[in-house]
């Protein structure tokens, strides 16, 4: 399971990339500076938290645990609810889609809880 954590990781790094370059160049000239902030900062956190899934996979290889299961699965929450509702907000100028980005950023912060957790219990 802990090689899918860094392929998951990988694809949403590859994803990260392509939402940067579209957000950069596609969306320049048709967003308005504030809503071409709010993508910018979906996809950094995106890259952020794809590094960390590729992390989580290879943290696992040497020593698996189902908190590094769960971090995973948290992280990769928050980049579907915190990076997915800023990609959804600056593309449909819709504010109310703002109000799920928290929700995102809580799996964040769940997700970084339970990898240093992991980590601290795996010290041999």
């Amino acid at each position: 399971m802990m090689r899918w954590w860094i392929v998951v990781g990988a694809v949403n790094a590859f994803l990260s990339v392509g939402a940067g370059a579209f957000g950069a160049h596609a969306l320049k000239s048709r967003l308005p500076q504030d809503l071409q902030v709010i993508f910018e900062t979906g996809a950094r956190y995106h890259m952020y938290h794809a590094l960390a899934l590729v992390a989580v996979g290879l943290f696992g290889t040497v020593r698996p645990s189902a908190l590094l299961e769960s971090a995973g699965w948290a992280m990769l929450a928050g980049i579907v609810l915190f990076s997915g509702s800023l990609y959804a907000l600056a593309l449909s100028g819709v504010r109310v889609l703002g109000a799920i980005t928290p929700l995102g950023g809580l799996g964040f912060l769940a997700g970084w809880a339970l990898f240093a957790v992991a980590a601290w219990r795996s010290a041999p």
